[in-house]
């Protein structure tokens, strides 16, 4: 539509709204823009929407990566105690599935050795009268382990406080893995030494004393003592390893009158969950791709991304993979046989086998076969083979959506770089614009004066014309 101007208004002085006049041209050139950045927008909702697509993607690839994990959680094992207060115990994948009888006759224990009571008190000095010096022999670990001499000096460390913290200080200085602590209770204060290492590591002795302490009998310092399957162990530690392969004891009491029953095998609930989380991920998969799919009513339109091949192909591609089927393998063929159901809209439910059988009772009858149908030597399980394909989707650079994501960038950045030079052609137009219609409206706005002066002149000119006709002389007839 052309641009309409009031000739009455431009001829009386007010001239043009050069701004307006100008803003009108350009706006009746910016249409293409218009439509640039109409493109720029669809796109810009495309990557939004391609980006949290590829996310849940890898998520899925996660998901299906962990259940072909050959040491993931189809091959995880559980070791299940009768007693945790007595004894637990975890198992590898390398666990080998059975029954266990364990009896705990006593734990590994911390060796420790104390004073009598000091009756004046942790600072009195604990040297003989007169004495200025003195020394303190601690055996650790036996008679073939590390002796800890301890120089003992009046004024320095000759108190209970400042002789624990000397020992302390020169224990984690010498590595002797011992600790000492002052206890005081109604008697008086005591200097308490306790090994860190349990068992006979740990053990315990005073072989030298020439203060005025007098030291108890040393305690613990004892190995761990138990039984498995009738079978005698005895271990330095109450974390034991290798006494059953794969599995490690965790002695947490003794019980030498009572039997713990150890039960080792699949860990189905790590198997459920993994389960579990793969069909979330891959629900959240399709019910991404169904929205782009799905036909507003009201608009009659699919998604931003209804267009989009690359989302058809991965639809597909998924489709395939979670129908994919073994043969043989005792009746596990396919996701079905095992409980997990696909729903009308393509989301898959853990439900129950058309026989009536629940997954988990699926899982429990035969927990090999289970596991084959995911993952196998010959990696053709389902596992296996959607992960194959999951890791060529997700792939950073030759992904499917990750190379539609380049695409769309690139046709974003050509859209910015068109817009961008437009824009800049715009705003020279403009500036020579409004120039132009300044130079006019210059002229229109000193037209009423020019008028003005044109008509004054004009007026002086036909009064000197009408007094020049008054002193003419007139005219007469001679006849």
């Amino acid at each position: 539509m052309g641009i309409s101007l009031n000739p009455s208004s431009l001829l009386n002085g007010q001239g043009l709204d050069v701004n307006t006049v100008v803003s009108e041209i350009l706006n009746q050139k910016s249409g293409q823009l218009s439509e640039w950045q109409n493109e720029q927008a669809t796109l810009q909702t495309q990557a939004s929407l391609l980006t949290g697509i590829n996310g849940d993607l890898s998520n899925l690839a996660t998901a299906v990566s962990a259940l072909s994990d050959p040491l993931g959680a189809m091959t995880a094992q559980a070791a299940t105690s009768s007693t945790p207060s007595v004894l637990t115990a975890t198992a590898d994948s390398t666990a080998v599935a059975g029954n266990h009888t364990i009896v705990v006759s006593n734990l590994a224990t911390n060796g420790t050795v104390y004073t009598s009571a000091v009756s004046g008190g942790a600072g009195v000095s604990i040297l003989p009268s007169g004495s200025t010096s003195g020394d303190l022999k601690i055996q650790i670990g036996g008679a073939t382990g590390t002796t800890a001499d301890v120089q003992i000096t009046a004024g320095t460390n000759d108190t209970l406080s400042t002789l624990a913290a000397s020992i302390n200080q020169q224990s984690a200085q010498n590595s002797w893995g011992i600790s000492a602590s002052v206890v005081t209770d109604a008697t008086g204060a005591r200097l308490t030494l306790s090994s860190q290492a349990t068992g006979t590591p740990g053990a315990l002795a005073i072989t030298n004393n020439t203060t005025s302490l007098t030291f108890n009998p040393p305690t613990g310092g004892t190995n761990s003592s138990f039984s498995i399957d009738s079978i005698p162990f005895s271990t330095t530690s109450n974390t034991v390893t290798g006494a059953i392969p794969g599995v490690t004891l965790n002695l947490a009491s003794s019980a030498p009158n009572s039997s713990v029953e150890l039960t080792v095998g699949p860990n189905n609930s790590q198997v459920t969950a993994a389960i579990n989380n793969f069909v979330n991920a891959y629900n959240a998969v399709i019910n991404d791709i169904n929205q782009q799919f799905t036909v507003n009513a009201s608009t009659n339109s699919e998604g931003p991304l209804g267009s989009d091949s690359a989302l058809r192909t991965l639809q597909s591609i998924l489709m395939n993979d979670v129908t994919y089927s073994v043969s043989g393998n005792g009746g596990m063929v396919n996701l079905a046989s095992l409980g997990i159901n696909m729903n009308d809209d393509g989301t898959l439910t853990v439900g129950n086998t058309p026989s009536g059988q629940s997954m988990s009772q699926v899982l429990a009858a035969n927990p090999q076969a289970f596991q084959t149908f995911f993952q196998n030597s010959t990696n053709t399980g389902f596992a296996n083979h959607f992960n194959t394909d999951l890791t060529n989707l997700t792939d950073p650079t030759e992904g499917l959506l990750n190379v539609d994501l380049a695409q769309n960038k690139t046709q974003q950045q050509n859209l910015t770089d068109s817009i961008n030079n437009f824009e800049d052609q715009l705003q020279t137009e403009q500036t020579n614009l409004i120039q132009e219609f300044s130079q006019v409206n210059a002229s229109l706005q000193s037209y009423p004066l020019l008028l003005q002066q044109v008509t004054e002149t004009l007026a002086t000119m036909d009064s000197s014309s009408s007094s020049s006709g008054s002193s003419s002389p007139t005219l007469t007839s001679g006849l």
